[in-house]
This record gives C-alpha cells, structure tokens and sequence, in this order.
C-alpha cells in the first residue's frame, strides 16, 4: 500500500474502533441494497407501469429518467452536508425520504404522479449513498476498510440478479396491471425498520460534525452547491431524456461552463479563508483522482453492456425479460465473490487486484463479441453469453470496490463524504454517458445493417476501447504510488 499523507495519519492515530462497526456496517448495507434493488425492480416493471397508468413512451422514459438526475445532482452536496452536519442525521433523513417516495409512488394515480415520486426517491437515494461510504471511511481502517468496502461491492452486486428476479415475481403473482405498485409499496416495510433500527444503533459521533471547530468549516456553500448541481444536471440531461430533441444537447456545454464556473467560485472562497463545498486540494491527491477517473470511465463501458444483452437477447432473438434477464445471474454471484475476495487482498496487493479485474473485464468483453460472431455464423449457441459475461463479472467484482477503497485510502476522513460522493457522481455520469454512446452506437449499427447481432458487436467494441482507457489510468496510478503522495493542503 502507498504511503499516507500527514493529514491522514494524524486521523488515524486518534481513531478508536468502534465496537459496534460491524453492526453499523450490516445496517448500512441493508439500507443500501434496499435503494440498488429498486433500480432493477423498476426497470422491469417498465411495461407493467404503461399498462397499468396508459403512460406514453415520454413519460416511462422519465420513471427512468427523473430518478437518475436526482440521484446524481445531489451526490456531492450530500456527502458535503454529511460532513459538516453528522451522517447519521442524514442517513436517516434519506431512508425516510426514499420510504415515503416509494409509498407516494406505489399509490400513483397518474404518470405524472409517479414521475414527480421517483424524482424524490432519487432525492432520498443521493441522500444515502454517500453516508454509506462516508460512515464506511469514518470507522473502518486497513485491513478492515478493505473488507467492509467488499463486502460493499457484494451487495451491490448481488443487488443486480436480486432487482429484477425480484420485480418479475412481484408483478407475476400480483398481474401486470397493479403488480407494479407492489414493486414501490415492497419498500415500506423495509425502510421503517431500517429508519427504527438507524436511530437505535448508529453510534452518537456520526450525529455531530467531523470538524466542528469553526463556523466556516460548517459552512455549506449554498451557491456552489447549486452551481455543481446545475452543472451535472445539464451534463446528464440529453443522455437520460433520449428522445433525441436537438435542442436539449445545448445545455451540454452549458454544464460545461458550469463546472468551470463551480471551480471559480472554489477557489475564490478558499482564498477569503471560507470553506468551500469541495477543497480542490483533494484532487491533489493523486490517488483520489486517478481512482475516480478509472471508475468514471469504468461505469461508461460497463454499465451500457447489460442494455446492450437486453437488446440482443430480446429485439434480436426474441427472448422474454426474464429469460435475458438470468444471463446476468452467474457474473452477479462470480462478481459478489470476487469483490468480497478483493477486498479481503487489495490492502497488499493494491492496485494490481484492480488491474487483473480490468484485464478479466477487457477479456469478458472480448469473448462476448466471439460468441455473437460464432452464433451468427451458427457456431455457437447465445446462451454462452453466461461464461463470457460471468469472465466480467469477475472482473468488475475486482475492480468496484477494491477501488473505492484505494481512491478513498489518502483523503483524510473530514473529506470522507464529499469525496465519496465526488467519486459516486463520476459514476453516475460516466454510467450515463456511456449507455447513452453504447446504444447509439448498437441502434446506429443497427439501422445500417439490419442485424442484430452485429449492432451487438459493434456497442462492445466502443465498450472495450474504454474499458483498455480505463486500464491505462489504472496503471498511470500504479505508477505514481510508487511515489510519495501529494498531500491536501489546510
């Protein structure tokens, strides 16, 4: 492992494990898994919901739609408020928020409804996610953060076979008219007693600051929490409105002056002697910055591939949802157990877990495009898509977590939510961007050639040219931390 920056070692000398972390460590995992399921819950549901509310196409894509701009808007200003106010008061706020949401939606009586219900289930999720990391960061060390961070990965893993295996039952036993509600309402009791059970076991430090010293530094800079929030809004926006309306791809260089702006603003407030939402200095880490670029640019290839099945499977072949859908099952579970060995490894052997995961995910990619080629040419059957995509699976149970755990290893622990929640935006836009390009490109090739199988090859080409992208970040940050870290400046 790499060598920490004062900052951090001065944390760890006064860090007491807390007796009770693990326990802490299973409630957040529940609550995790609780919003990662709903995702795949709700994309097969999809069908259900526009029989059931008469929902146009415009509308469903928003159900999508809406949750992803909220879940990602919110991220940094999350872990930031995290910070500076206490997690748990925020953990808890977000369980309650998602609870109610998932009610609210449930009991939709028009499209519209339950839009502006998902809206605010993204709102409770950004809540929560960075607490996770940040509580995970704050009371976990060494050889336990790797594994608690493992453990992380599994169930986010696992959350991918369990959402829509889950969606599908609920909705073939309740009928596809009313099943969907029950995809929503399944929530409630879950988020009760996770929202019972929070208020009971999180230990009193995470109801108070990290750094209380002095009122700037519980300053959560309002204006730049807005410009970021503009800024990734406008960033995301034609990716997940996709219906291709010209004018929509303008505000794409405005989140890009935005995001200049937001660093404007940043540095200015440093410069006053004002905290500011996020200290830029993080990004002097090199570690931190590497770590969420790789993931960024991971997300992009990975994520779209899983639409890119479901595409073949289903329009090309004529596969059911369900059917397409346990293509994924055995690179879940082979993922699962591959993040909890990761993180049992990655603090002695570092960067290279994440550099075998990157190689198995690049060679997963790269058997998937042989068995569509060897089965347009009647050589071999789809279904060999489950060794191929189970090779990738493992390889992004290596990669995910172990990471987090590396990119989070150097910033000092006050920084612990905001830079979580830096990193889970990257992810968030990168997962856009790149289902976004990934279908294009399969649709593009599609329209040209009539066939799906190649429109199939052709969306993992792109994915496996930034996945080997991803990997030279990977090995610029092996690298440098064979050199002595930058450290953040106070």
């Amino acid at each position: 492992m790499t060598q920490s920056s004062p900052s951090l070692l001065m944390e760890d000398a006064s860090y007491t494990p807390d007796p009770h972390r693990w326990r802490l460590l299973g409630l957040l995992i529940v609550v995790l898994f609780m919003s990662l399921i709903d995702v795949g819950i709700v994309n097969v549901a999809v069908p259900s919901i526009q029989e059931g509310l008469g929902a146009s196409d415009a509308e469903i894509q928003w159900v999508l739609a809406g949750y992803a701009l909220t879940f990602g808007v919110g991220l940094v200003t999350s872990g930031r408020a995290g910070d500076i106010y206490g997690r748990g008061p925020l953990f808890i706020i977000g369980i309650i928020v998602f609870t109610a949401s998932s009610v609210a939606c449930g009991l939709a009586q028009s499209a519209l409804l339950l839009n502006i219900g998902r809206a605010v289930q993204g709102v409770g999720s950004c809540l929560i996610a960075p607490q996770v990391v940040g509580m995970i960061q704050q009371h976990f060390r060494g050889t336990e953060r790797g594994r608690a961070f493992g453990i992380f990965g599994a169930a986010a893993a696992a959350s991918f076979v369990v959402g829509p295996l889950t969606g599908g039952y609920i909705i073939m036993v309740a009928g596809v008219e009313t099943g969907w509600r029950w995809t929503f309402l399944i929530n409630l009791p879950i988020g009760i007693l996770a929202t019972f059970l929070a208020w009971r076991w999180l230990p009193r430090p995470l109801w108070t600051p990290r750094d209380p010293d002095a009122n700037a530094e519980r300053s959560l800079d309002p204006v730049g929490a807005l410009l970021l929030g503009f800024a990734v809004l406008c960033v995301m926006l034609p990716f997940v409105e996709g219906r291709g309306a010209a004018l929509v791809w303008l505000s794409l260089p405005l989140g890009l002056g935005l995001f200049a702006v937001w660093v404007w603003w940043e540095k200015r407030r440093k410069r006053l002697g004002l905290q500011p939402m996020v200290d830029l200095a993080i990004f002097k880490v090199k570690s931190f910055s590497n770590g969420t670029l790789m993931i960024s640019l991971f997300f992009a290839s990975n994520t779209g591939i899983w639409v890119l099945v479901a595409l073949y499977l289903q329009s090309g072949l004529g596969h059911t949802a369900f059917a397409s859908g346990s293509v994924g099952i055995p690179g879940s579970i082979l993922s699962s157990l591959a993040a909890l060995w990761g993180g049992k490894v990655v603090n002695t052997r570092g960067r290279a877990v994440v550099l075998g995961g990157m190689y198995l995910a690049a060679l997963g990619i790269a058997l998937s495009i042989l068995v569509v080629w060897l089965r347009s040419q009647g050589l071999a059957s789809e279904w060999f898509l489950w060794g191929s995509l189970g090779v990738l699976g493992i390889g992004q149970g290596f990669v995910v977590s172990p990471n987090q755990t590396l990119t989070l290893d150097e910033v000092p622990v006050r920084y612990a939510g905001s830079s979580g929640g830096i990193m889970q935006t990257g992810q968030r836009i990168g997962a856009t961007v790149g289902i976004s390009i990934l279908t294009a490109t399969a649709f593009a090739s599609y329209h040209a050639t009539n066939d799906w199988s190649q429109a199939f090859i052709a969306g993992l080409v792109v994915a496996l040219i930034i996945t080997l992208a991803a990997t030279a970040v990977a090995y610029i940050d092996q690298r440098q931390r064979l050199q002595k870290p930058t450290p953040m400046t106070h």
